[in-house]
């Protein structure tokens, strides 16, 4: 009995240890963040981002089909590139850095690539895909694509810049800025949304060290280029996305949680945050010169959806943009003809500013905004400083 009690006594203190360890390391993080934001900021001199249409200012728009009426409507007055009615994130991002909106990588015609460009392409993937975007509707541009693509623009732009009889060099980053840069990654949610639609959920669970994997790569592989700080999202409340829910009828009791999500796709998402979170720990300790932060904008993006109308939003799951009415669906800018002669549009809502989605699937400016403002102050990072300081270290 005494040698069964002072066993329990023993892993008592052995837990006691094990926790105040933890809460030490987390003080230690607190701390070490609070007195990041008493430093100057970051001179950032460019931001490169990496994604899918979540960010993509361009690139599908400019290599495979241009972005329709009314994307853009609210902001630019016109398609820019964006599946959105007006600015992204990374837009919210580079305003509140002081730099100008990324142009597309892929974009030739009137980018100006001096302080950053942008790799991100609408249906990209971390994993590659083996299908194409007619089958599949995933871009040809995945991740180490994107990759690729940075290697070759840093290369070719640092040779043309020292090369002084070039024209246009003020156009283009000096060699210097490439590691005083913002790195950013805002992609996955089309690994699992792919997946969701062609395999089981339990295919998905098993395929997700592969693709954080894939993500630590990139990362690793462009430390080695001297990268030196990253802006890493983790994946958004798939389950929530209105597309999603249109053809759900009658769902069975727990299918759905509280607010109306699928439950079980939000749990996929959350284990690759989860998975996504812990590769991070992984890479600082790995790279030990890298200011890696992790931005939990599932917690953002469920904090509005699940608050929507507390917060000036319509319900959550209503779509500005198309017609989902009578089982007919006719996306954003669409146009659907009618065996009587008429038309059906894919119009979008008088109001925009009023909806979290945009089309089902992409989010509108104002949620953007709404969202990007608590990402940016850092409150829901790892570790929790600003964008603006995102370049110090603190573990």
């Amino acid at each position: 009995m005494f040698q069964f009690v002072s066993s329990i006594v023993a892993a008592m203190e052995f837990a006691r240890v094990i926790l105040s360890g933890i809460l030490v390391s987390l003080l230690q993080s607190v701390g070490a963040a609070a007195q990041v934001k008493d430093l100057p900021p970051c001179n950032f001199k460019a931001i490169y981002n990496f994604g899918d249409s979540n960010s993509d200012t361009g690139a599908i728009s400019a290599a495979i089909f241009p972005r329709q009426w009314p994307n853009g409507e609210t902001f630019f007055h016109k398609p820019a590139g964006r599946v959105c009615d007006g600015r992204l994130m990374i837009d919210f991002i580079a305003e509140r850095l002081g730099l100008p909106f990324l142009s597309a990588y892929l974009d030739a015609i009137g980018s100006d690539f001096r302080q950053g460009a942008n790799f991100a392409s609408g249906g990209s993937t971390i994993v590659p895909q083996n299908k194409t975007i007619a089958e599949s509707g995933l871009s040809p541009f995945a991740l180490n694509v994107q990759v690729f693509q940075y290697d070759q623009f840093k290369a070719r732009t640092t040779d043309l810049y020292k090369d002084k009889r070039y024209s246009c060099r003020s156009h283009l980053p000096r060699p210097e800025d490439f590691p005083e840069a913002l790195y950013v990654f805002d992609i996955g949610q089309n690994d699992i949304a792919y997946g969701l639609r062609t395999v089981g959920d339990a295919q998905i669970l098993a395929s997700i060290p592969n693709i954080i994997s894939q993500l630590a790569i990139a990362v690793e592989h462009l430390y080695t280029q001297g990268t030196r700080t990253f802006w890493i999202h983790n994946t958004g409340p798939i389950g929530c996305l209105p597309s999603t829910l249109l053809g759900i009828k009658n769902p069975p009791p727990g299918f759905l949680d509280k607010h109306g999500c699928v439950k079980s796709q939000n749990d996929i998402a959350k284990e690759f945050n989860r998975e996504l979170k812990n590769r991070v720990i992984k890479l600082r300790a790995d790279l030990p010169q890298a200011a890696i932060t992790y931005v939990d904008i599932y917690a953002a993006k469920y904090g509005l959806i699940s608050n929507s109308k507390q917060q000036g939003f319509v319900d959550a799951q209503k779509i500005c943009c198309g017609y989902h009415k009578n089982g007919i669906d006719v996306g954003c800018g669409g146009v659907l003809p009618l065996p009587n002669g008429t038309q059906i549009f894919g119009a979008a809502c008088k109001d925009p500013s009023l909806y979290i989605s945009w089309d089902g699937v992409h989010y509108t400016e104002a949620a953007n905004r709404w969202i990007a403002s608590r990402l940016i102050n850092g409150s829901l990072s790892d570790p929790p400083v600003p964008i603006t300081h995102a370049c110090y270290r603190t573990s």
